[in-house]
């Protein structure tokens, strides 16, 4: 018991102000709460049977920087898909693609988190207590992922409350923003993984990426506002 609360502390404290928290915010203006439940909750306890399980092997042959550069992919598109669809018509996508979100959730969430500072913890502390015995590393998997889900569990609250507060559009702009944001952080920790800590080319990938980010969202907006006036 000692071992279990004293994981789940330290990822609760590790979890709280990190990104996926953020990032439940404002997935609850883009999808339902039972698949938002359903698919971070599929891709927590999946991290951490890597982490706490595997972890430490794998590390040896995941490539970070296809990770990052996959990463900072998916959140752009979600911060596109943000700005793009009012809550009518994703709401109505929800209901006839009952998996397609579950699954959307899941892959951006397990992308986000796959070597985060959280999954780093819950394989320091497996690493740490498997010499105590193979109940301890089950002990420290509940409290890994027990620990995330609660901490994770406040972002989705903050979200659901600032919903039933905030206008939509409003929301959609604050989940653009924060899906933007992490997207070009993402890439900007591929790229020196790349390239190293203070090249210059970092900086000319991310003044790229968000000028072309920036390009598709402007292209894709104007498209689709043509096709609804040509609709009418």
């Amino acid at each position: 018991m000692v071992i279990f609360l004293t994981v789940l502390a330290t990822i609760f404290v590790a979890e709280m102000g990190d990104k996926t928290q953020l990032l439940l915010v404002a997935m609850s203006s883009k999808y339902k709460i039972p698949h938002i439940l359903t698919g971070t909750w599929l891709a927590t306890v999946v991290l951490n049977l890597l982490a706490v399980g595997l972890g430490a092997a794998l590390g040896n042959y995941l490539d970070m920087r296809l990770i990052k550069t996959a990463a900072g992919i998916a959140f752009f598109w979600f911060a596109y898909a943000a700005v793009r669809e009012d809550g009518e018509e994703e709401e109505e996508k929800e209901v006839k693609h009952g998996l397609g979100p579950v699954f959307a959730i899941f892959c951006s969430f397990f992308i986000g988190e796959l070597g985060d500072k959280t999954q780093l913890s819950g394989i320091t502390l497996a690493a740490n207590y498997a010499g105590q015995g193979i109940q301890n590393v089950v002990y420290v998997f509940l409290g890994c992922t027990l620990g995330l889900i609660l901490a994770d569990l406040i972002g989705l609250i903050v979200g659901v409350v600032l919903k039933s507060k905030v206008p939509t559009g409003v929301l959609n702009k604050l989940s653009f923003a924060i899906f933007a944001v992490f997207g070009v952080l993402s890439m900007k920790e591929a790229a020196t993984l790349i390239f190293g800590e203070g090249s210059a080319a970092v900086t000319g990938i991310c003044v790229a990426v968000i000028v072309a980010f920036a390009a598709v969202c402007a292209f894709g907006l104007h498209y689709r506002k043509k096709r609804r006036q040509d609709g009418r």
